[in-house]
């Protein structure tokens, strides 16, 4: 897959940072890999968003990498500027921190869902919970994940293997519908009876 080839940190986990960086184009991941060389992918960042805000903010190192997994452009702002009372009288200076402070709250909701879909015992809560969500934000039960089926895994915290046998059993059993990205709801209620 693309994203397995395009891959270019950003960040590094370390790093002391005052700049917020604002995708115009592509997508990032924000990971995190363990002592061990475990990953996990915390969120998918894409273009209007931002990244990095908390520890600009805060001045404290990142504890997460963030990489580009597609050919993508990023904006990078130095909040250090534009939190400076040099610049408070400025009409455009509370739209702007208005903005930020906007777009990190719906990231800490981002991080919010991605707790929801981990704290499941088995793989297929942790599928359901994800697919419903991600149905949902697509106001339909067709859809396109952001992930590759390693990301996938990454993201749900579980192993690639089990995760597509996973999938491999709800397809046979009719419940979804999947192909690489693509994924479709066939039967949203035996879905969620099956969980109960």
């Amino acid at each position: 897959a693309a994203s397995d080839v395009y891959k270019r940190q950003i960040f590094h986990a370390g790093d002391l940072i005052h700049e917020i960086g604002i995708i115009e184009s592509g997508s990032v991941n924000i990971e995190n890999i363990d002592l061990l060389g475990n990953k996990s992918i915390l969120s998918n960042i894409s273009q209007g968003q931002i990244f990095a805000e908390t520890y600009a903010i805060c001045h404290e190192p990142m504890l997460v990498d963030v990489v580009a997994i597609e050919d993508t452009q990023v904006l990078f702002a130095d909040l250090d500027i534009l939190l400076s009372n040099r610049y408070a009288s400025q009409p455009w200076h509370a739209k702007i921190m208005q903005n930020i402070l906007k777009l990190s709250v719906q990231k800490n909701l981002v991080l919010s869902n991605r707790i929801f879909c981990t704290s499941a015992k088995t793989i297929r809560s942790r599928l359901l919970t994800y697919l419903s969500m991600e149905s949902v934000k697509a106001g339909n039960t067709t859809f396109q994940i952001p992930f590759d089926r390693q990301q996938l895994a990454d993201y749900l915290n579980v192993d690639r293997t089990a995760l597509s046998k996973e999938l491999g059993k709800m397809s046979k059993e009719g419940l979804i519908y999947v192909k690489k990205s693509h994924f479709r709801l066939l039967s949203v209620q035996e879905l969620f009876e099956e969980e109960s």
